[in-house]
């Protein structure tokens, strides 16, 4: 179990004991989050009926990332470590029935899509459209951030480049992208979920990255791959939503006029 630091920003107004404060960037206008580790997060929060409050004002945590969480009084970082905290202190763990070699399966396909999926999606929509693909999903856009977007834009690609993604051009990046998700798609095939007719910690994981896929990323080099080769995984999306987002809709921004 993590530890974790003291909280100095918890509200004046007392919070019940082992509620959750999920930090959080605001919603967006065609997922509840634009990022896939803050809706992995609200997701298993939902899975496991852990009651929770979203702080929106405060989206980065004291390590510089997001999503982070407020519980009982302390900080904690990192969506899975929040998580595997949660489920120990829950008792929430949807992976027992699962073996050895199975649970070793589930964390390689969820380590590949968010270590290594995940910078596809991040050069896609911040590198290679220059950071239009965030403007569009993200209505809540600082109109300041237009005249830093190559600034940031500039420091994402040093990061991308730094993880090594980065460093290859974009047709083989784009490349890569599809043998993940032709993997990732193999994997899950016919089931209802990664391992079996119920979803556990790992499709929490998936959901994340792969929602961004289907509704964040109009005009990817993936979107009609969704519709034809891949439509499992959207699939897979859309039962997850359906499971466990029934609010969907509701907890959208609203689409505003172009300025």
């Amino acid at each position: 179990m993590m530890s974790g630091s003291t909280n100095k920003k918890k509200s004046k107004k007392s919070i019940d004991e082992n509620v959750v404060i999920l930090h959080q960037m605001d919603r967006g206008v065609f997922a509840p989050s634009i990022s896939p580790f803050p809706l992995k997060l609200e997701t298993y929060l939902r899975m496991a009926g852990i009651p929770y409050q979203n702080d929106f004002k405060n989206p980065m945590g004291p390590n510089g990332k997001t999503p982070w969480m407020t519980f009982n009084g302390k900080n904690y970082s990192d969506s899975q470590l929040c998580l595997e905290l949660l489920a120990e202190k829950f008792q929430k763990d949807f992976s027992g029935h699962l073996t050895g070699e199975e649970r070793a399966i589930a964390r390689s396909f969820q380590i590949m899509a968010e270590e290594h999926l995940y910078w596809v999606l991040v050069l896609w929509r911040w590198v290679y459209t220059k950071g239009k693909t965030f403007r569009d999903i993200q209505m809540n856009f600082p109109t300041a951030m237009r005249y830093v977007m190559p600034l940031v834009v500039r420091r994402i690609k040093g990061q991308a480049s730094a993880q090594g993604m980065g460093r290859h051009s974009q047709n083989d990046v784009i490349e890569m992208g599809l043998k993940d998700l032709r993997a990732i798609s193999d994997y899950l095939g016919t089931k209802l979920y990664f391992t079996g007719d119920k979803p556990i910690e790992m499709d929490c994981a998936m959901f994340g990255i792969l929602s961004q896929l289907v509704w964040c990323m109009q005009g990817s080099p993936y979107e009609q791959h969704l519709k034809g080769e891949f439509t499992n995984l959207k699939e897979f999306c859309q039962r997850m939503k359906e499971k466990f987002w029934p609010d969907w809709d509701q907890c959208l921004l609203p689409m505003k006029p172009s300025l």
